[in-house]
């Protein structure tokens, strides 16, 4: 996609270090009230990295706030329900129907590379923004009247607002938090898409999470229910790459997964490329912000995959950032603000998804019964109780009022 100017003032400018979801939602979100904004990309393109990804009603309330939930649901899959089951037999643990859940907004599947074309094509369309690529942030500098941002060209922007974007290597980062020490969890993660026309067995139209010893899966379809996604995440020590784009092989993938039910392993045996990433753990940080820059998303709140959270945390923390903005009386003040609406649930956030690395591999059989019997049993006699366990996640709307 080409870049496209937007006005040149400095005046309530936006510089915003990366064109992921985070970048593209907060730029759209100030677009909205009236900022210039220039998004900073070190790739040379949108590029179809990252598969398919999971956005909970409390990420598609502020699409539909910022005017592009109908946009994403024309590319999207809307499952029919949230499920656990076990990975060898397929047997169902719980179940909880999405029309039934009254969190206030539907839940979509989407691919990664469909949502950021999205969202970048609505905030060109405002004419306030450009998107500039083969452009990396190096660092900022606060002196003088405004903030300023060094780019690996070597040349300097200014602008009234800095949003570091730039997700889980942010060069911005390390100026306002320090170093990073990441934490390798002992967890490599498989992913992998297959078109749906290929498979004998489908995936169930759902979120669906199969729970093994020291393995989980989780399937879901996207693109109109056209491309079947598939994630797989094995406990090992033997490989602690953390890129998205690495590749492994169809017969290791397999082994990872063997015996298991025919719908994961048909997934994986019929899918072109497998992909691997190693899983690192992070400490919530206790800074977001140095004035008037500002960290957002994975650049400040990384997490683990196993809540399916991590982009809806970004499209929250881009609205909240904006909002924060509209009323504070100058952008550090907002900033400031904006920390601190969202520091405590992006933490909560962070601690539920590492407990559920624990939950989906359940090693021992005693362990299993332990863990699974309860979940069973309450699907079958409370399921409104397992369905409240889940509403702090996707009954909360940052768009509501004293939000």
């Amino acid at each position: 996609m080409p870049s496209t100017s937007g006005p040149s003032s400095t005046e309530r400018l936006a510089l915003i270090a990366g064109a992921g979801i985070g970048g593209l939602t907060a730029g759209l979100a100030l677009a909205r009230q009236g900022w210039a904004v220039h998004i900073l990309e070190a790739a040379s393109g949108f590029r179809e990295v990252g598969a398919g990804l999971q956005l909970g009603p409390n990420a598609v309330k502020v699409l539909s706030a910022l005017g592009v939930s109908d946009a994403v649901r024309a590319v999207a899959f809307e499952p029919e329900a949230l499920e656990l089951r076990l990975g060898r037999s397929g047997r169902p643990v719980f179940r909880i129907p999405l029309d039934e859940a009254g969190w206030g907004a539907p839940y979509y599947h989407v691919h990664r590379a469909d949502l950021v074309e999205t969202l970048a094509a609505e905030l060109l369309k405002t004419g306030q923004a450009e998107i500039r690529f083969g452009t990396r942030a190096e660092q900022y500098s606060t002196d003088g009247d405004q903030p300023q941002l060094k780019l690996d060209s070597g040349a300097i922007l200014s602008g009234s607002l800095i949003v570091g974007a730039d997700g889980i290597h942010s060069r911005l980062r390390a100026q306002i938090a320090g170093p990073d020490a990441p934490r390798f969890t002992g967890n490599v993660a498989w992913r992998a898409t297959v078109p749906i026309e290929r498979l004998d067995r489908l995936p169930p139209p759902t979120a669906c999470v199969w729970a093994g010893k020291g393995r989980h899966a989780v399937t879901y379809r996207v693109r109109n229910g056209e491309l079947a996604n598939f994630v797989g995440v094995v406990e090992r020590s033997d490989w602690t790459t953390e890129s998205w784009t690495e590749k492994g092989s169809k017969a290791e993938a397999l082994a990872d997964f063997a015996g298991w039910d025919l719908t994961i392993t048909e997934l994986i045996n019929k899918a072109d490329s497998h992909f691997r990433w190693a899983l690192f753990d992070r400490n919530p940080l206790q800074r977001w912000t140095d004035g008037p820059v500002a960290l957002l998303g994975d650049a400040c709140h990384p997490m683990l995959p196993f809540q399916a959270q991590g982009a809806a945390m970004a499209i929250e923390d881009a609205w909240v950032l904006a909002d924060s903005l509209k009323t504070a009386g100058d952008v550090s003040a907002g900033l400031a603000r904006y920390e601190a609406r969202r520091m405590h649930r992006t933490t909560r956030m962070q601690a539920a998804s590492r407990a559920n690395m624990g939950l989906f591999h359940r090693r021992s059989a005693r362990a299993r019964l332990g863990t699974y019997g309860p979940m069973w049993l309450a699907g079958s006699v409370a399921p409104g109780f397992v369905r409240s366990r889940l509403d702090w996640i996707y009954a909360h709307d940052v768009t509501a009022k004293g939000q």
